[in-house]
């Protein structure tokens, strides 16, 4: 068989409704790793949805238990045909948010796949069980249209605990990286394209880690009237210190949170792109770093979020001078952030500007990633999903979000090639979330395209 018939299948699967009855199966698993009570379900999605189509294609597996207690396990498949031949690892996440039931609109709802118009609603359609069945789908499909052979091995890794920091996944990526996870390249789907009609090919992702600013002057509250002049007021004192960081408009004034210079060539991708989240996206507005564009901002600088402030109760106030304050905080960093040394960072800057009292916990965080744009195998996806789509696709540096993309690029030490299979306006994690019914058919003509073009790469080619 040919390309163009590996694509014609693997449209097929969507047209054929194929796609949706499988879909319509994964969104049934209530897969939420922030609920404590989802074991049996994380483990039925991997051993009952996912394992049936892999076996299907040759593929061994086994459950890796997670080296973090009470954590879900991951699922790990392998399809070798000859142990000379490049090896391509596939990721995706099983696991979603939370349903939030009671926020979807009539008729939606989290656990059931609703179809209106090009829309099919249900919580995981768009992130992560849409975007890993249409890969593993191309998958199987380009495997039937080569009558049983890729021309390279093929590693499937399946997380259940994406949405909560994937805990275990650099462990396990650590303890498997020269033998089981062992690969040349991640072509991997998650996170959304510039917009809808653009395909996307993503290098990377910026990093992440939330700390919490703490002032704590005494156990309880006080009565504002017997006592409001005379008590320090800790919402007050940290209000006063998050100004001194981020001021009204935005820009972050820690000069140890602000990233490098953008590189040219970073800079040069990021003139071209322009954020469109489609028609229900909230407007862009004029917040940030002065003097960048909207794509340099949210792909190429970094940001710092007061994501909730905790203070007496706001709701129903007691006329009382709350007795501790809290505010929760997030960074979201691009390549060259030293941010493994936040907490020193923020404790300095805070005491510089009189805020010793304030106390700062650091999280865990992830680290920032960015494939180089000029690496071989960037060209070569690229030039796959334009003889595929006729469209040249946006390239990113690094996403806007974050993803575990650390695991693979400084862990195992691959190249990592994304092709986000969703669009900005998915209301993803939110309720409502749906993946685009069209948008998903032109995601399995290129994936069956890339993973064809793969099989068709001279051994020395693509890195």
């Amino acid at each position: 068989m040919t390309r163009a018939r590996a694509i014609e299948l693997a449209e097929a699967h969507l047209d054929s409704g194929d796609l949706l009855r499988e879909l319509t199966r994964k969104v049934a698993y209530p897969t939420e790793s922030e609920a404590d009570d989802r074991d049996e379900a994380h483990r039925s999605y991997l051993r009952d949805e996912i394992v049936p189509g892999l076996r299907r294609c040759g593929f061994t597996w086994r459950l890796v238990e997670n080296p973090v207690a009470g954590m879900p396990p991951f699922l790990l498949a392998r399809r070798v045909e000859d142990p000379a031949l490049r090896t391509v690892l596939v990721y995706g996440h099983g696991d979603v948010v939370r349903g939030d039931a009671a926020g979807w609109s009539e008729p939606w709802s989290p656990w059931r796949l609703v179809v209106d118009g090009d829309r099919w609603y249900g919580r995981g359609s768009c992130d992560n069980k849409g975007q890993h069945a249409i890969n593993l789908a191309a998958l199987e499909q380009v495997l039937l249209a080569r009558e049983g052979r890729l021309g390279f091995n093929v590693t499937v890794l399946m997380d259940m605990g994406e949405e909560i920091g994937s805990p275990g996944l650099r462990e396990v990526c650590t303890a498997l990286a020269d033998d089981e996870l062992a690969a040349d390249v991640l072509l991997a789907s998650d996170g959304t394209r510039v917009s809808e009609r653009s395909p996307t090919l993503v290098l990377g992702t910026r990093g992440e880690v939330s700390f919490t600013l703490r002032a704590t002057l005494r156990p309880r509250g006080y009565h504002s009237g017997n006592w409001g002049g005379l008590l320090g007021n800790p919402a007050v004192l940290l209000a006063n210190a998050l100004a001194t960081m981020v001021d009204a408009r935005g820009r972050i004034l820690v000069e140890g949170l602000r990233p490098p210079a953008i590189p040219e060539p970073v800079r040069t991708i990021l003139r071209r792109i322009e954020i469109d989240g489609g028609p229900t996206a909230p407007a862009v507005e004029d917040w940030g770093e002065p003097g960048l564009s909207a794509a340099e901002r949210l792909y190429g600088w970094n940001t710092l979020e007061v994501l909730g402030l905790d203070a007496g109760t706001a709701t129903g106030p007691q006329n009382a001078i709350p007795g501790t304050a809290a505010a929760r905080c997030q960074l979201r960093f691009v390549v060259g952030t030293d941010w493994s040394v936040l907490e020193r960072t923020v404790r300095t800057h805070l005491d510089a500007h009189g805020f010793g009292s304030i106390d700062v916990e650091v999280d865990e965080g992830t680290a920032a990633t960015r494939l180089d744009p000029d690496d071989a195998w960037v060209s070569w996806a690229a030039a796959s999903v334009e003889r595929t789509t006729g469209k040249a696709p946006t390239i990113l540096p690094n996403l806007g979000g974050t993803f575990p993309n650390d695991c693979f690029a400084e862990v195992l030490g691959i190249p990592t090639v994304w092709v986000p299979h969703s669009y900005p306006g998915c209301a993803q994690h939110a309720p409502d979330e749906h993946l685009l019914a069209s948008l998903a058919r032109e995601a399995l003509g290129i994936m069956a395209g890339l993973l064809w073009d793969l099989g068709e790469l001279p051994a020395s080619a693509g890195g």
